[in-house]
C-alpha cells in the first residue's frame, strides 16, 4: 500500500517511477504484479479527440467608459454574456454569425467556437464586437476592439463533459450517406467510426473511479487543470465486463484549466461536415499506484475493451437502445471490424498517436517533479444512470 503523500514525496525528490499506460502492461508481465506494485508509483493515461461539451470563460477588463456587455461576438462567433459586465462564456460548438449551417446540405462549418479557442491559445489577434443597452454606471452602448489572450485578465477553460469512459462505434444501416458528429458514414455499412484512445484512455484505466475524482489534478492541453465535478451525462451504472470495464458510454469528467498555459498542438478547432463545429482537446491524467488492484486495472488492454456498434441512421437518433454487436479495440485499431458476418472498414476521429504523446509528456513532467498528484476530495458516483428528457404536454403530467 502507498499513499498520495508518499508518492508525492518521491515525485518531489526525483525518485518516482513513472510509466505510461502503454508501457505498464509489459512491465507487469515481466516483473509480476506484486513487485511492480512496489516499484511503480504512477501510470499516466491520456486521450485526444473532439470534445463538444467544452468552452471557456473570458474576462476582458473594463473599457473607458465602461460597458455592461449584453451581446457579444468574437470573430463573429456569438458568446454568452448573461453574467457579469465584461465576462463571457464561449462554447466550442457555437457557429459563426451567418454560417449557412445545413441550409445547403451538407454544410461545411468552417469556423466556430472551437476554432476561436484554438486561435486564442495560439496567440492570434481576434476581434471583439459587443453591444449594451446602457446603464447609469455602464454608459457605453457599443464597442469594437482587437485583443490577444495576453490582453485578457482570465481565460479559463471550463468543460462540462470530457473524457468519455467508452463510446459507440457509429455505422450506417440506411441506403444514403449520413453526416454525424462521428464523421461521414457511408450507406449499407460501408464504413464505421469510433472515438477513444482505448487502453490509454483515463477512465478505462480506472473503471471504478478509485483514483480519478473531484479535485484530481489533470494535464489539460499542457496546462495544470483539475476535475471540478462529475461530467454531464455521467453514467456509472452501466453494462460492464467481468473485470468492470464498461461496454458502453459510461463515466465522464468536468474539467477546468488556465488557457494561458495551454499548448496550441492540443487545442484544435474541428469542422464536422454536415454536423457542426467542435474542439479537439488533449487530456492526460496520472493514476497513483496505491495498491495491486489499482495497478491491475491500469493493465487493461485493447483486447479487454469492447465498444457497442450502433446504427446512426435510425437507432441512435430515435434512441431505440438497440446495439448491433460489440467489437474489441484490437479490431478497431486494426482498421477493420466484423459486423454480423460483414467486414467493415473503420476509422477513428480521435488520435492514439497524440494520446501517447500526451502520456509521455505528462510522465516526463512527473519525473522532473513539475507535476504532483492530488487526492480527490469526492469520488465520482458509481451507481448513477443517465436519465432521458421526458416530453410532456403540460407541467401537470
Amino acid at each position: 500500500m502507498k499513499t498520495y503523500e508518499q508518492i508525492n514525496d518521491r515525485i518531489e525528490s526525483g525518485k518516482a517511477v513513472v510509466l505510461t499506460a502503454d508501457e505498464i502492461m509489459d512491465y507487469v508481465d515481466r516483473q509480476g504484479i506484486e513487485k511492480a506494485a512496489e516499484e511503480v508509483d504512477v501510470v499516466t493515461t491520456a486521450t485526444f479527440g473532439p470534445m463538444c461539451s467544452s468552452g471557456c470563460f473570458l474576462n476582458f477588463g473594463h473599457s473607458k467608459p465602461k460597458i455592461r456587455i449584453s451581446e457579444a461576438w468574437i470573430e463573429d462567433v456569438l458568446v454568452y454574456s448573461g453574467i457579469a459586465a465584461v465576462d463571457v462564456y464561449l462554447g466550442a460548438t457555437q457557429l459563426r454569425h451567418n454560417d449557412p449551417a445545413n441550409m445547403d446540405y451538407p454544410g461545411e462549418f468552417r469556423y466556430g467556437g472551437g476554432h476561436v479557442m484554438e486561435d486564442l491559445v495560439a496567440g492570434k489577434t481576434l476581434q471583439l464586437f459587443a453591444l449594451s443597452y446602457g446603464t447609469d454606471d455602464y454608459p457605453l452602448r457599443e464597442i469594437r476592439t482587437y485583443f490577444t489572450i495576453d490582453d485578457l485578465n482570465q481565460a479559463i477553460m471550463v468543460n462540462p463533459r470530457n473524457c468519455y469512459q467508452n463510446y459507440n462505434v457509429a455505422i450506417n444501416d440506411s441506403d444514403t450517406t449520413i453526416y454525424t458528429y462521428m464523421g461521414c458514414l457511408e450507406p449499407n455499412r460501408r464504413n464505421a467510426s469510433y472515438c477513444s484512445a482505448g487502453q490509454l484512455s483515463p477512465l478505462l484505466n480506472d473503471p471504478f473511479y478509485e483514483t480519478i475524482g473531484i479535485g484530481s489534478r489533470v494535464w489539460l492541453a499542457g496546462a495544470g487543470g483539475h476535475v471540478y465535478a462529475e461530467g454531464t451525462q455521467h453514467t456509472g451504472d452501466c453494462d460492464r465486463t467481468s473485470d468492470g470495464v464498461p461496454r458502453e458510454s459510461a463515466g465522464t469528467l468536468a474539467l477546468t484549466g488556465d488557457m494561458k498555459q495551454m499548448r496550441p498542438d492540443f487545442v484544435r478547432g474541428v469542422s464536422l461536415r454536415g454536423y457542426g463545429v467542435s474542439l479537439g482537446l488533449g487530456v492526460g491524467i496520472p493514476i497513483p499506484i496505491l495498491n495491486q488492484d489499482v495497478l491491475r486495472r491500469t493493465c487493461v488492454r485493447d483486447r479487454d475493451i469492447f465498444a457497442p456498434v450502433v446504427d446512426y441512421s435510425h437507432d441512435y437518433p430515435e434512441k431505440t437502445g438497440r446495439t448491433i454487436c460489440h467489437v474489441s479495440y484490437v479490431q478497431l485499431r486494426r482498421g477493420e471490424i466484423e459486423v454480423e458476418g460483414k467486414k467493415v472498414v473503420v476509422g477513428s476521429i480521435s488520435s492514439y498517436f497524440k494520446a501517447l504523446e500526451i502520456a509521455h509528456l505528462l510522465a516526463d513532467e512527473i519525473r522532473r517533479g513539475d507535476f504532483c498528484l492530488s487526492k480527490p476530495f469526492a469520488y465520482l458516483p458509481r451507481n448513477r444512470a443517465s436519465r432521458p428528457l421526458v416530453v410532456r404536454n403540460s407541467s401537470h403530467e
